[in-house]
């Protein structure tokens, strides 16, 4: 019955195996999602998708297999008037308030919407829009598109207004997870979370009750064990390009700021303006005043550290090639000094590009720097963010 949904999924790129979709099926025979599509569509999603990345493609594979579930013909009312009374009520139990469910009882309880719609339907000629009464759109008729009723029926809408009979799979929530698309604060954490390396040290604050149960069993009373959190010791040192051409970028680069800041225990950051130069600044607005050597930060962070810069790498191409070519300053030695500087200083190194990767062709200037850095440029989707913390682990 449901298989063609499983090809549905192979075809969209899910990676759904056969024992997946059989514990599906194990999974509907317990009667879990018998009246409820969004129980139903949560339980497929859930047993046959593991990877955030494939959610978007199994709502396509899902609206696709049950495309016209929500949008009934004047035909298919008449045979769904023939629908278990028990199932109505359950839905109605689930998903209306205590007032809706007086209002429908005023009308005489289900069987009574059913029958008045079946009336309608045979009493209606042609389309009608508005109104209390007819079968049409816009309106607060029990039946119709585009209106509302507590107790309605839809017929004929793609999408639901007030949220009743909503079809889940056709919001695409899970769109800016695709790997080809541009991060959004969904999704940056789950692609840092790739860039990880355990360690526990510090102050013994946790307990260890694997440890405590061993010790207790050994001793024979119960000997408690501490340990120190599990913390994440990456080190993490980024340098964000800001200002000028960087500005349409500032949401999506503030928010992997943001996420970075929750993923790493050791992390540093610097500002930079289009190139690496002599000096950084963590503050911008005090950037003439308080920067930092470049030479500091080199000797400062050793090269256990994951060095990440983050730019649009476009600029003219004297500012990375040539002394003095900087647009701001005179800089006494050219941008592509200090850039190899950094890379060799920090052997794990990544350069982020919130360029989409089919224009990177186009400027000069791009394709220097990823001279520089071979084959470590990579764009900010989910996807180039999966292989660049994939590039910093090796």
């Amino acid at each position: 019955m449901f298989q063609p949904l499983f090809e549905n999924l192979r075809t969209e790129g899910v990676p759904v195996s056969l024992r997946e979709y059989l514990s599906f099926l194990a999974a509907l025979k317990t009667g879990i999602a018998t009246y409820d599509s969004e129980v139903f569509y949560y339980l497929a999603r859930t047993t046959m998708v593991k990877d955030e990345r494939n959610l978007d493609k199994f709502d396509r594979a899902f609206a696709s297999t049950f495309e016209g579930l929500g949008e009934l013909s004047a035909e298919d009312i008449l045979e769904a008037v023939d629908i278990p009374e028990e199932w109505l009520r359950k839905m109605a139990e689930k998903h209306l308030s205590p007032e809706e469910m007086a209002e429908i009882e005023a009308l005489g309880g289900f069987d009574k919407l059913m029958e008045t719609l079946q009336e309608r339907l045979k009493e209606q000629e042609g389309r009608h829009q508005g109104g209390n009464k007819w079968i049409g759109t816009a309106g607060t008729s029990p039946f119709g598109a585009y209106g509302y009723n507590p107790e309605g029926v839809r017929i004929g809408q793609k999408e639901s207004r007030h949220r009743r009979a909503v079809k889940v799979w056709d919001k695409r929530e899970f769109k800016n997870l695709d790997g080809d698309v541009e991060l959004g604060t969904r999704n940056i954490k789950v692609a840092l979370k790739r860039l990880r390396s355990w360690a526990r040290d510090g102050a013994t604050d946790e307990l260890d009750l694997e440890g405590t149960i061993r010790a207790t069993a050994e001793h024979g009373y119960l000997d408690v064990q501490m340990r120190p959190e599990r913390r994440n010791a990456v080190k993490v040192l980024l340098f964000f390009d800001i200002g000028g051409s960087m500005d349409p970028h500032i949401r999506v680069v503030e928010e992997l700021f943001s996420a970075a800041r929750t993923e790493f225990k050791h992390l540093e950051h610097f500002y930079f303006h289009n190139c690496l130069y002599e000096g950084v600044w963590r503050d911008n607005s005090r950037r003439w005043n308080e920067q930092t050597p470049t030479w500091e930060v080199l000797r400062t962070y050793g090269a256990d550290y994951k060095c990440i810069f983050v730019g649009d790498a476009s600029m003219s191409p004297y500012e990375v090639a040539y002394a003095g070519g900087a647009n701001e300053h005179w800089n006494q030695e050219a941008g592509q000094v200090w850039l190899e500087r950094a890379r060799d200083q920090w052997s794990s190194h990544l350069w982020i590009n919130p360029v989409p990767e089919q224009q990177w062709e186009y400027t000069h200037s791009i394709n220097m720097i990823r001279d520089i850095f071979p084959d470590r440029m990579v764009p900010m989707t989910l996807a180039g963010l999966d292989q660049g913390m994939k590039l910093l682990m090796q």
